[in-house]
């Protein structure tokens, strides 16, 4: 079996975490990303490489990339949650936090990252099933990971000419440190490790989308043919 190199942002807990145990366990040469080097630094002995950073600044990302010399799967995983309690009084900051972390980040990484990826090569956008309906306090971490959405399928057109696939992840309610915040019933919850198996089998078949688990997101595209006005006494009732 080829070793590939697979480079894995938001490496040091949650499904990023799993993944990265999932493609040291096959052999593969991973390259873990995170700002936190104490965590970092647990994993060096199983890692290639590990990059510190934010992504939030790009000359962090820039700095860290130099090292790098080719990459096989590129798996822009790290991200942040948080709600809008408040909507009439909207807070325009945590906004722009999460739309920072969420989206604006992913240009700094395609910037630096994406030139180094090998023909045959993959790029990996874990994004959110929270894309496919819309949801309460959800405005700012739903309009990242929809223009997430939109940039992955964008780019799988850009990339056919260089052959590099692109692979959308819908995942939903998985059990992480962002998960544990919530307060409200999160159906169908996976386990991160439950999550990351089912992405590093599509990645291996190359799929273009993954959605999981189905009993949720078949549900939730089923409710977005629905009437608006059907879906929101749904989606708000107590």
């Amino acid at each position: 079996m080829v070793t590939r190199t697979v480079l894995i942002t938001g490496a040091t807990s949650g499904i990023g975490h799993a993944l990265y145990e999932k493609y040291v366990a096959q052999g593969d040469n991973v390259i873990a990303c995170g700002r936190d080097k104490s965590k970092l630094d647990k994993l060096c002995s199983k890692a290639f490489k590990t990059l510190v950073f934010d992504m939030t600044k790009p000359a962090q990302i820039e700095s860290a990339s130099v090292d790098i010399k080719d990459i096989d799967i590129l798996i822009l995983n790290a991200g942040d949650c948080r709600y809008i309690d408040d909507a009439k009084h909207f807070d325009g900051k945590l906004f722009n936090d999460i739309i920072a972390t969420n989206l604006s980040s992913l240009g700094a990484l395609l910037e630096f990252f994406l030139p180094l990826i090998n023909k045959g090569g993959q790029v990996v956008f874990v994004s959110s099933s929270a894309t496919i309906v819309p949801f309460p306090r959800s405005e700012a971490y739903g309009a990242s990971k929809a223009g997430m959405d939109y940039l992955a399928n964008s780019l799988r057109l850009d990339l056919v000419a260089e052959d590099i696939g692109v692979t959308l992840v819908h995942p939903g309610f998985i059990k992480t440190p962002l998960t544990e915040k919530n307060t409200f019933d999160m159906p169908f919850l996976l386990s991160s490790e439950e999550a990351a198996t089912r992405i590093f089998t599509g990645v291996n078949r190359r799929s273009k989308y993954l959605h999981f688990p189905k009993r949720l997101t078949l549900t939730l595209k089923l409710f977005s043919f629905l009437p608006a006005a059907l879906w929101q006494s749904l989606i708000l009732r107590k």
